[in-house]
């Protein structure tokens, strides 16, 4: 076989696995493209998955939501030709982001109802976040937000000396929250992406928009997630709003904040547990440090000053020099192996850190420019659903894909990148260089 022979061989695989790809993507999607298909011109639904696909393709964390880049991927001969195509569609009438936050919905749905009939616990793991916009002044809906930027600069580093102190640092931003639906292993699916504003027309709370959110969630799901919390929700007041919501949940506890024991005396949360042995101990894997640890674990039934609804705290000993985790939670904690549950249970929560991570570093979440609100809000909404595609990589159906992507186009040699449970970045990068060399059949038609 002549090398000629070869390549056109080799190229024709490639061009076959494109195609794959693509219509996995839209199958993914096919629901989402016949709600948009009722409501706008066909030619502009086209657009809209040309849009993800240069999303996909176009991997940059300053410029990745610049609609004049993303156009170049559209039409490659004409850049303007093709942020002309992106406006008409973000800037058009007949539909809105609701539609968007819709499908989202629909997809969490899909993960609870595959989790529970294979018999999976489902999880639904709270965080948030902010979309930093320092140089912008006139955005539509700009609100204030706390530069996270800025206190990851203000901590403290060994060898260095007089660190940075004072008061937080506010600049200009939008606030962020995030819900991902998924089991105790496997998937994910962000099932809600929220921004919102503490100014303008716009302007909300968090607990408006956490209530929201959360009676959103407890009218979809009620008892068959369990929802899990940081330690930015604790307190009374967010307590009142699960209670009323009728939901369960796993909520890190501050050590300081105070409970009632058993005996209705109220102490701080490490006071409950101080002189007290543990029932056991058991390794449990960290998958931030990505090593094993030996964590000590018991329980205690409490109540909280302001309710009378039984709750359990469970601490989790992380070893000498670490803090312990308390972690107060409306499922019924007897015995070490329900404890240890529990603990899992909060473990799981590193995936949304993850996540948001994996949106400003790796889709250019931060990066994105429109003035008007709504047309903002779609493209952060399609951002989102571009993460819950690479996601879905992670399945069992996209393995041959998924291998194909990492060993041909993003080979790496080292352990650390091999053995990584989710290799979104890997992922990314690979279907970006592979897409650049051979475009999927819809995007060549744009072009």
């Amino acid at each position: 076989m002549s090398k000629d022979t070869e390549k056109t061989k080799t190229e024709q695989s490639a061009n076959i696995v494109s195609w794959q790809i693509e219509e996995k993507l839209l199958a993914y999607f096919g629901d989402l493209l016949r709600w948009l298909d009722q409501a706008i011109d066909r030619r502009l639904v086209v657009t809209f998955v040309g849009l993800m696909m240069a999303m996909i393709i176009h991997r940059h964390r300053n410029e990745g939501g610049w609609m004049s880049q993303l156009g170049s991927y559209l039409v490659p001969e004409n850049a303007e030709a093709g942020k002309k195509r992106i406006q008409k569609l973000l800037y058009s009438q007949k539909w809105a982001s609701g539609v968007l936050e819709k499908y989202l919905w629909h997809l969490g749905e899909q993960r609870v109802a595959a989790g529970e009939q294979a018999g999976e616990t489902m999880l639904a793991i709270w965080d948030e976040s902010v979309v930093e916009k320092s140089e912008a002044l006139k955005l539509e809906g700009l609100g204030s937000v706390r530069s996270s930027k800025a206190v990851r600069l203000k901590r403290i580093k060994p060898g260095y000396f007089n660190p940075p102190g004072g008061r937080p640092i506010i600049v200009p931003g939008f606030h962020w929250l995030q819900v991902l639906i998924c089991g105790m292993k496997g998937s994910l699916v962000p099932a809600h992406t929220r921004f919102w504003s503490n100014r303008g027309e716009q302007a909300s709370t968090r607990r408006e928009e956490e209530g929201q959110v959360l009676q959103e969630l407890a009218d979809r799901f009620r008892a068959q997630v369990i929802h899990v919390f940081d330690r930015g929700f604790a307190g009374s007041p967010w307590l009142t709003s699960l209670f009323v919501a009728g939901v369960r949940f796993v909520l890190r506890w501050p050590h300081k904040y105070r409970l009632l024991d058993e005996n209705g005396i109220e102490k701080k949360a490490w006071e409950i547990a101080r002189g007290k042995r543990s029932w056991e101990q058991r390794m449990i894997w960290d998958a931030r440090r990505h090593c094993h640890r030996k964590i000590g674990i018991l329980a205690f039934a409490v109540f909280d000053p302001a309710h009378h609804q039984p709750l359990w705290l469970v601490i989790s000993r992380q070893g000498p020099g670490k803090k312990p985790w308390y972690l107060l939670t409306s499922e019924p904690v007897y015995t070490p192996e329900q404890a240890f549950h529990v603990i899992l249970i909060y473990a799981r929560r590193w995936q949304i850190e993850m996540s948001l991570r994996f949106d400003k570093t790796e889709l250019g979440f931060e990066s994105l420019r429109a003035f008007s609100w709504e047309v903002r809000q779609r493209l952060f909404l399609i951002l989102a659903l571009v993460h819950a595609f690479f996601l879905r990589f992670l399945a069992p159906d996209f393995d041959a894909l998924r291998d194909y992507l990492l060993n041909v186009w993003c080979h790496r040699n080292g352990e650390r990148s091999r053995l990584v449970q989710a290799p979104l970045y890997r992922l990314r990068f690979a279907l970006a260089f592979f897409w650049l060399r051979f475009p999927p059949p819809l995007l060549a038609r744009l072009n």
